[in-house]
């Protein structure tokens, strides 16, 4: 595993389009975190850190600059003890996410947050997404729950979880975990994180373009984003008892 984590971290480095991309993304889960200490779940090559301080950053794999290894859906913290739970492109790829909300509910202190950006399948990106070489299946259950298996690829996914979650479970999730709430949902990004290439070798734009994109796409995601977003950031807070 820690192989394909070093490949991210060389892309990282060869691909200034990328940094500027991510950067944004980080800039938007800092924004939206409250004071305190915050817990990074799949912290994968350990970028985020640069952008939000008090920062425990954890993986379910090992990696030399990680903080700590834990399983999303057990976490090694007393109850009440952080400030905000954020992650990146990690919740389509838990078993259970059922299991992180009620670990989530345990260890937030009251008005803490979950914060997390994830693929978002809207009108626009879905041709995308059924291209991707990650599935999407949009019949099934986020909400489900059952024994996580340890021998599990950690990168097996659905990407249509996080939409499934915040759309058609949204009402389920409240009667299921009634200490959380979903508080927004901010469906952004539209030409230039698929054009980038992500972390493959080749780009369709160049860096400046990428930055000239994003400043468009600024002005609009919030009357387009929900029908063309490639991406949601999701803002959970559990509630004062």
């Amino acid at each position: 595993m820690t192989d394909a984590l070093n490949t991210y971290r060389a892309a990282w480095q060869r691909k200034p389009i990328l940094r500027t991309l991510y950067n944004d993304i980080f800039a938007r889960i800092a924004s939206r975190c409250v004071p305190g200490t915050t817990l990074e779940i799949g912290g994968g090559i350990g970028n985020l850190k640069e952008r939000i301080g008090d920062l425990v950053s954890s993986d379910i794999q090992y990696a030399p600059w990680l903080d700590l290894v834990a399983d999303a859906q057990k976490l090694p913290f007393a109850d009440g003890a952080l400030s905000n739970i954020v992650m990146l492109d990690v919740l389509h790829h838990i078993e259970f996410p059922s299991l992180l909300f009620r670990e989530a509910g345990r260890v937030l202190r009251e008005g803490g947050r979950i914060v997390m950006v994830e693929p978002g399948i809207s009108v626009g990106s879905r041709p995308f997404y059924l291209v991707h070489h990650e599935p999407v299946d949009l019949r099934a259950d986020p909400l489900i729950e059952g024994a996580p298996d340890a021998s599990r690829d950690p990168y097996a996914s659905n990407q249509a979880i996080p939409t499934l979650l915040v759309t058609k479970y949204r009402d389920a999730f409240h009667r299921k975990f009634p200490q959380l709430a979903i508080r927004d949902t901010d469906w952004f990004a539209f030409v230039a994180y698929p054009a980038s290439g992500g972390f493959k070798r080749w780009q369709l734009m160049t860096e400046p373009m990428a930055r000239a994109t994003l400043w468009i796409e600024r002005r609009i995601e919030r009357a387009l984003g929900r029908f063309f977003g490639f991406r949601m950031l999701i803002v959970i807070e559990k509630k004062a008892a």
